[in-house]
């Protein structure tokens, strides 16, 4: 069913369950208010016309709050007369919930709202098996990773034959004997050239010694 009801100076077009918002009204929220002035009726296929409104008829709401609406700028402006004006303005408004409507003595009341816990559970319920679901397919996931291991054990046999070029290797330190040898010869050579070297340093010496007998 559907209305068209006038209010604060203005028509509204509302149903049962609507909300809408109307000039402000003297009434304090949670409150329950009847608006009179029902210009149209629409019922289905039968329509009522009110000359000016409709006998009988009647449109009961629920106060739902009473507040301001948004900011509105009024800047006015003279030119070459140095004249300004800003002005801010606020309207008041009061939200409405239709209730019912009444016209010839049948009324049609708005459907109670569900409340949404039921879907809640409803989801909660949903999601559980859902759940359940994932942590299967993890563990099969899971599962195959086990294989992994033996990739792993033969990843560590490389090392096996690194320790075995390591031990291949060290023979490898027989060269030293031969540096040791080299260096024996080389200290063999030195020790000789340096007894050359003491046998002819006393020879020159000696050359002094004849020089002297010759002055006596």
């Amino acid at each position: 069913m559907k209305a068209i009801v006038e209010t604060g100076g203005k028509q509204y077009f509302v149903g049962t369950g609507d909300v809408l918002s109307v000039e402000k009204l003297d009434v304090e929220a949670g409150k329950k208010v009847t608006l009179d002035k029902v210009l149209l009726v629409a019922d289905g296929e039968n329509t009522i016309v009110g000359n000016p409104t409709v006998a009988g008829a009647k449109v009961a709401a629920s106060v739902l709050e009473n507040g301001k609406g948004e900011k509105v700028v009024i800047f006015k402006y003279k030119a070459k007369k140095d004249e300004r004006k800003k002005q801010g303005h606020r309207q008041p408004y009061t939200l409405l919930k239709v209730e019912a409507i009444t016209v010839g003595g049948k009324t049609e009341k708005a459907e109670p709202e569900k409340k949404p816990v039921a879907k809640k559970a409803a989801e909660k319920k949903e999601a559980a098996p859902k759940a359940e679901a994932v942590v299967k397919a993890e563990k099969k996931e899971a599962a195959p990773k086990k294989e992994a291991a033996p990739k792993a054990e033969a990843e560590k046999k490389p090392a096996a034959k690194k320790t075995a070029e390591k031990k291949e290797a060290a023979p490898k330190k027989e060269a030293a004997p031969k540096a040791e040898a080299a260096e024996k010869k080389t200290a063999a050579k030195k020790t000789v050239a340096k007894k050359e070297t003491a046998e002819k340093k006393p020879a020159a010496k000696k050359a002094p010694a004849k020089k002297a007998e010759e002055t006596k």
